[in-house]
């Protein structure tokens, strides 16, 4: 068959998984509980932190009493709320004339905290609105955007000042654009054991960065599924923190599959697609064989979770500069980022339709098609290469590599 003009494996060489940002903790799988104790200067002239906390504690509690009363009366004219206890007192932001309700409620209120009731020049719903619109026409320039709380207008970041500018231009409020803000990394970037699927590691001879596929045993021991190309036998695997996963044994490049040995457990990470926020896991129930017409949906540390990625293609054989056999050629149907470079072994998972929080393992990331180059998404969204084309190793390629793999249910 005749392949792709520009075939590149996905993982990121040692230049670029150097570039990549800095990884974050990880609280959820931490479960060590202690005493939470803010450093320098107490806000609002407190004497300590406990009495601004205690002071904040009555102010959310006042704060949810409107926010419940503004939801039974519909909204309309609502901006937002501010309870931070270094001002004092409650600040209701509202666009015209607040409600008779509301009016007595705030009475109520103002027996506990001090309030104030500033003008707002638009409402949450109009910022709300507002906002959906400029998140569905900006692609992936936007990387945060939020109402201002005192109702004046929106405020959105992005990687690209003048780029994320432009996409707001048509804003029907005002925009505040900030340049160089990116969301915080999340657990992905910093998993910790039993290991899951869809997080990054790193080869600590090459430097290359890679991601997670599925648990698995094999021989009798827990593993971690990942591609081939990604390292060799006798290699070292770490998390981006350094922290020691295990030793790569064994590797087959020929179906580009390899195991870590360490301990592992039948979890993917994934989030929003098209977003990195909220991240979340899911349990993985089996495997799943690829067809041709088959929807899956990819999970890499650095793309995040990627969906409605059709198989065009199974048993293909791909030249990477060296042959690999057996592998799926799936396509994005929206032309939009399926996977790209560090996204090598991460997780190519079928959603389960009786329960759409579990996922089936059906392989993992490989190669993509460099003529259908497409801007990136997810964790890093530059100095890498992703595509609407892609190349799986499917589960079936991790039989026939290791005879007696068998996959870990979460």
């Amino acid at each position: 068959m005749a392949l792709g003009t520009t075939l590149v494996l996905v993982g990121m060489s040692a230049g670029q998984a150097v570039a990549a940002p800095a990884p974050a903790p990880a609280p959820v799988k931490d479960t060590t509980t202690r005493p939470i104790e803010p450093a320098g200067a107490i806000p609002g002239g407190f004497a300590s932190w406990k009495d601004l906390l205690a002071t904040q504690e009555k102010l959310v509690k006042a704060a949810d009493r409107v926010t419940a009363a503004v939801k039974a009366q519909g909204g309309a004219g609502f901006a937002g709320i501010v309870a931070a206890p270094e001002n004092h007192e409650l600040r209701v932001y509202w666009k015209g004339n607040t409600p008779k309700p509301i009016r007595d409620l705030l009475g109520q209120v103002r027996q506990e905290v001090p309030v104030s009731v500033l003008s707002a020049a638009y409402s949450a719903r109009e910022l709300e609105r507002e906002m959906n619109r400029l998140t569905r026409t900006s692609g992936d320039v936007i990387t945060a955007i939020a109402p201002n709380v005192d109702g004046s207008g929106l405020t959105v970041s992005g990687a690209d000042f003048g780029l994320t500018r432009s996409k707001v231009a048509d804003s029907a409020v005002p925009v505040t654009v900030e340049a160089g803000v990116k969301p915080t990394l999340a657990t992905r970037w910093d998993d910790s054991p039993p290991w899951w699927g869809g997080a990054a590691w790193r080869n600590a001879s090459t430097g290359g960065g890679c991601s997670t596929g599925f648990a698995v045993t094999y021989g009798g021991t827990s593993r971690m599924l990942s591609a081939g190309h990604c390292g060799n036998a006798g290699q070292t695997a770490t998390d981006p923190t350094g922290q020691v996963i295990g030793s790569i044994s064994p590797d087959n490049d020929g179906l580009d599959v390899l195991l870590i040995n360490g301990s592992s457990a039948g979890r993917v990470f994934n989030n929003n697609p098209g977003s990195t926020s909220p991240e979340f896991s899911n349990s993985v129930i089996g495997t799943s064989s690829s067809y041709v017409g088959l929807w899956v949906c990819t999970s890499g540390a650095y793309s995040g979770t990627n969906c409605s990625i059709q198989v065009q293609q199974v048993g293909v054989t791909i030249n990477v500069g060296y042959l690999i056999t057996g592998t799926v050629r799936a396509e994005q149907s929206a032309r939009t980022n399926a996977v790209g470079q560090g996204d090598s072994g991460g997780s190519v998972q079928v959603i389960n339709s009786a329960n759409t929080s579990q996922v089936y393992a059906a392989g993992v990331n490989t190669a993509i098609d460099g003529s259908t180059a497409v801007a990136c998404t997810g964790y890093v969204t530059s100095g890498r290469v992703c595509a609407w084309r892609m190349y799986y190793s499917p589960w079936s390629n991790a039989t026939a590599a290791f005879p007696g793999i068998a996959i870990v249910l979460g």
